[in-house]
C-alpha cells in the first residue's frame, strides 16, 4: 500500500520537477548570467535536496512502472513476491539516486564543466 501511494507522489514530484527542469531550460537560452543565477541556487543544500529527490522520484517511478508492467503480465502478485519486489523498488531507486549524484558529483557523468 505504502509503495503504491508513493508511486503516485513521485508522480506529483516529477511534474513539480518539469519546472525545474523548464527553469533549467529557460536559463541556459538566456546566457550566462541567468544560467549563473539557476547554479547558484541549484548548487545549495536545499538545490542539492530537490535534485536529488527529482532523481530519486525518477528511478522510483521507474522501476515501480516496470512491477506494474510485470503485474499487467500477471507476474508478480504473490503476497511474498508483492513484498519482496516493493523492497527492491525502494532499496534499488535509493540506489540509482545515490549512483547518478555520485557520478555527477565526481565528474564522471561525462558532461563539461
Amino acid at each position: 500500500m505504502i509503495v503504491s501511494i508513493t508511486h503516485r507522489a513521485t508522480g506529483v514530484a516529477l511534474c513539480v520537477g518539469m519546472l525545474v527542469l523548464a527553469w533549467w531550460l529557460v536559463s541556459i537560452s538566456n546566457g550566462p548570467e541567468v544560467y549563473q543565477h539557476f547554479y547558484t541556487v541549484m548548487t545549495t543544500i536545499p538545490g542539492l535536496v530537490v535534485l536529488f529527490g527529482f532523481t530519486w522520484s525518477l528511478a522510483f517511478h521507474l522501476l515501480q512502472g516496470i512491477r506494474h508492467l510485470f503485474w499487467d503480465l500477471g507476474y508478480g502478485f504473490k503476497k511474498e513476491t508483492a513484498r519482496l519486489t516493493a523492497l527492491l523498488v525502494a532499496g534499488l531507486s535509493l540506489i540509482i539516486a545515490a549512483a547518478i549524484f555520485a557520478l555527477v558529483w565526481t565528474g564522471h557523468a561525462g558532461y563539461l564543466s
